[in-house]
């Protein structure tokens, strides 16, 4: 397979929907809590796979805006494993090694402030990086994302910065939680578990990305899937609607 896919370009942005924790959790018989610290290391493992194959860009879709509505218990387990993970990687000698930029989008400011510290201090950290990204999309969604972006070039016409007549797609873009990425738009979506849409997932960006759904949850994800999903994209035509 590494033969395979080294023939052809790679993409350079891959975004990925952690998706099927909890089903998975259900068809195996065991507790919630097992599926969600699967799916964690496996999110972990990822990191792994990303060194390995080289992927300059990485946005991950950890937890979307509308999860925060469920069970009490389930969420604090959730953050506690995000917590581990956040720690784990701000101790990870890897991302120095290979100057990664980590980066949260989404909802900061509503995330347990344990997270936002921890978020903080990685982000802080590793600021100066530009050989890789690592975009962790907690508390997230597309809407919100627009809207903000949208109040953010509202203020900025109100303050005389710039004119209506001036917004076009790079303003919009400044304005994204992507902004600092040098190409905002994945070239490959992927998600798991069968399903088959994007959830709210990076709406501006994806306008011309490749999606690929694969049938397997996420806490059986393998490199070999990222592999396939990568062999795949390369398989197809991209023709930005020319």
């Amino acid at each position: 397979m590494t033969s395979q896919i080294n023939q052809f370009p790679f993409p350079q942005h891959i975004g990925i929907i952690l998706d099927g924790n909890r089903r998975w959790s259900k068809i195996m018989d065991i507790d919630k809590v097992k599926g969600h610290q699967m799916g964690a290391d496996i999110a972990e493992d990822l990191l792994n796979w990303i060194y390995d194959l080289g992927i300059k860009i990485t946005t991950v879709y950890v937890l979307s805006n509308e999860n925060l509505h469920r069970e009490t218990n389930e969420l604090e387990n959730i953050y506690s494993l995000l917590e581990d993970k956040l720690i784990s990687l701000y101790n990870d000698s890897r991302i120095h090694d290979k100057q990664i930029r980590v980066k949260s989008i989404g909802e900061f400011n509503i995330l347990p402030k344990r997270l936002q510290d921890i978020l903080s201090k990685l982000e802080t950290r590793t600021e100066n990086y530009e050989n890789m990204y690592l975009n962790i999309a907690i508390a997230y969604g597309g809407q919100k994302e627009l809207i903000d972006a949208i109040r953010k070039i509202a203020i900025s016409v109100k303050e005389n910065k710039i004119e209506i007549d001036d917004i076009d797609e790079k303003i919009i873009e400044a304005n994204l939680y992507t902004a600092h990425l040098p190409q905002a738009e994945p070239d490959l979506i992927l998600r798991t578990s069968g399903e088959k849409r994007l959830s709210g997932f990076l709406l501006w960006q994806s306008a011309y990305s490749e999606l690929i759904f694969v049938d397997i949850f996420w806490p059986e994800f393998r490199k070999i899937d990222l592999m396939r999903a990568i062999r795949t994209f390369q398989n197809r035509a991209r023709r930005y609607g020319k």
